[in-house]
């Protein structure tokens, strides 16, 4: 109840609510249902209190029935108000809070028991436990067994996960690591999320602090840590008050033994000893619900039409942190459907997320959205294109859409597969390791980008004029480079390559039968003289600050020694830009310890609390 009340200012977004749900603002949503609107703000805020006392309730056992309903209602509505915003704690959370209102919580240490003395100190019926211990057993189990994913298997899930401290012991001796995963053989089943079981049952509190330290601390491990009390014997928090000292018990909850509930059976035949139909019904309800959360993780054969690359929305899978993406290149294209005008929008205008560029049904209410707004902007019967690049756990950068086709008026639905997505080259997966070790030979200045495209497709490009070294080298298949403003086209095959002209468009035509992979070289010439320059700074810095510099600053560096610039001399930007570093620098280095980090970190949290 304590994690569900400081949820909703958070997550669940009560601390901005003004930004989200703003009247007559020009949002476009993305509800699980398509009938569900946003309530007027002031209405808004009316829900978000109902749901943050309900969730106090809950924490204090107070109208414990009531306070579960006014938690549950509200928070499943905002759930599906926004799939965006889904994730693994937050279904976690709606489903947390259906079995609360479920279950006898409020029998120990609830006000309820101070004026209801049937509900003080009573015996919890076993299915109660059960069915709380099943759903946390399930989330480790699940996301266990999703982590047998060959790309999580093989370190290509997470790009830097390895390379934390937490996984030191397990890395092999020669130190190697490729991806996500230490290489060690037992580095799947460690990385799996199934806790360890001592021999009490109980997860064990090293794995969730593993969470707490490789991830940012959130509510999900928070929520994770809190559970553990449910694998312990049911009497645990009796003998742990009982060692308060004595006059401080008369103001905790009793540790008498529990007195017997009408709830509970407990044995015996005949009549009175034999089971009513409400505890048939809770132990047909407890298999049931159990057997379907076994079983929703693995429904994505039935709702074909949320599946993308990876199966289904994200949040009730359980498939944490088994699929990275990166992002390379989106793009937004409209035409009038009467003068055939074509333009561009800005990737994400009129959203408040960016996750609708992984998941069609997003992307098809995205579309349908800005057709009802773009004619607000002289855009009439608009046609909608996206032509979206990423990345899926290191492979090559690849479209997911046809770029071609109208999403306004390409169909979708949930029961079926979605025709004008463009499916995963999975065949190009084993280059993956030719592209690390494709990388590993560039020097620290260059950058690259691996392009895999589909025949008959085209990429177009523009080169920025601060990468004066721009090169395209083709891995596989057959293009055509077309260089628009110089109107020339060059074909190029396996192993061949070009330089590109920086400053100009050009568009890389796929030619082959089979989809082509090539990669850019680049080299941000700008960026590259801009750290030349801060390191000569820095060096004549050093030598100002030990007396080794003996010819006298130039007026523009003046400013290196603390002093400002003369009169009618202006302060030199790559200067600027030094001393803002050294600043910062100064300012980490005494903002580093412990101390400093929990004191910003609860300033943030003060300050989201008190807006």
């Amino acid at each position: 109840g304590l994690l569900m009340a400081l949820d909703v200012p958070q997550e669940r977004g009560l601390g901005h609510l003004d930004q989200r749900y703003l009247d007559g603002l020009e949002v476009c949503r993305f509800p699980l249902l398509p009938f569900l609107r946003p309530l007027p703000l002031d209405w808004m805020y009316l829900l978000y209190t109902v749901m943050f006392l309900g969730a106090l309730g809950i924490m204090l056992g107070c109208c414990y029935r009531l306070s579960c309903v006014a938690f549950l209602c509200p928070y499943w509505y905002l759930l599906l108000l926004d799939k965006t915003s889904w994730n693994n704690h937050s279904y976690l959370y709606g489903l947390l809070g259906f079995q609360l209102a479920l279950l006898g919580a409020d029998r120990y240490g609830s006000l309820d028991g101070l004026f209801r003395p049937q509900k003080r100190n009573a015996h919890v019926p076993l299915w109660n436990y059960t069915l709380l211990r099943a759903q946390v057993f399930i989330v480790y189990f699940i996301a266990g067994l999703k982590k047998l994913d060959a790309d999580w298997v093989g370190g290509f899930s997470m790009g830097t996960l390895a390379r934390h401290w937490l996984f030191a012991p397990f890395r092999s001796g020669e130190g190697r690591e490729r991806g996500g995963v230490p290489r060690h053989p037992k580095t799947p089943w460690l990385c799996a999320g199934t806790p360890s079981i001592p021999d009490r049952g109980m997860p064990h509190p090293r794995v969730q602090w593993g969470f707490l330290s490789v991830l940012p601390p959130g509510m999900f491990s928070y929520t994770m840590l809190a559970t553990n009390g449910l694998f312990c014997r049911p009497e645990w928090p009796r003998g742990l008050l009982a060692r308060c000292p004595p006059w401080l018990q008369g103001w905790l909850p009793s540790t008498k033994p529990p007195q017997p509930s009408p709830d509970c059976h407990y044995g015996g035949r005949g009549a009175r000893g034999g089971l009513r139909p409400r505890q048939h019904l809770a132990a047909a309800f407890t298999i049931l619900y159990v057997l379907e959360q076994l079983f929703l993780p693995y429904s994505h054969f039935i709702t074909q039409g949320y599946n993308n690359w990876t199966n289904g929305l994200y949040g009730y899978s359980w498939d944490m942190m088994v699929h990275s993406r990166f992002h390379q290149h989106v793009k937004i294209t409209y035409r009038d459907g009467l003068t055939g005008e074509v333009g561009y929008l800005k990737p994400g205008a009129f959203t408040q997320s960016r996750r609708w560029r992984d998941h069609a049904d997003m992307l098809k209410q995205y579309s349908a959205c800005l057709s009802r707004l773009l004619p607000r902007y002289n855009v009439s019967q608009p046609q909608i294109y996206f032509d979206i690049w990423v990345s899926i756990n290191e492979r090559f950068q690849q479209r997911l859409v046809d770029p071609r086709v109208d999403l306004v008026r390409a169909p979708w639905s949930p029961w079926t597969p979605t025709p004008w997505l463009l499916p995963l080259l999975v065949d190009l997966s084993p280059w993956r390791q030719r592209l690390q070790e494709l990388e590993a030979q560039l020097d620290g200045h260059t950058d690259t980008v691996f392009i895999a495209d589909f025949p008959g497709l085209h990429l177009e490009n523009f080169v920025s004029e601060d990468l004066g070294n721009t090169s395209l080298r083709v891995l596989r298949g057959q293009v055509l480079v077309e260089l628009v403003e110089q109107q020339q086209n060059h074909s190029l095959q396996e192993g061949e390559g070009m330089q590109l002209p920086a400053g100009q468009y050009h568009k890389v035509h796929t030619v082959s039968p089979e989809p082509s992979c090539y990669m850019y070289l680049y080299v941000n010439t700008t960026a590259l003289e801009l750290e030349r320059n801060l390191t000569r700074l820095r060096e004549l810095w050093e030598r100002v600050r030990n007396g080794t510099e003996q010819s006298p600053l130039p007026p523009e560096l003046r400013p290196l020694l603390g002093e400002p610039p003369p009169a009618g001399v202006p302060l030199d930007p790559v200067v600027s830009l030094f001393l803002r570093r050294e600043q910062r620098e100064q300012r980490r280095e005494l903002e580093s310890s412990l101390a400093q980090r929990l004191r910003r970190f609860l300033r943030r949290k003060f300050f989201l609390f008190r807006r």
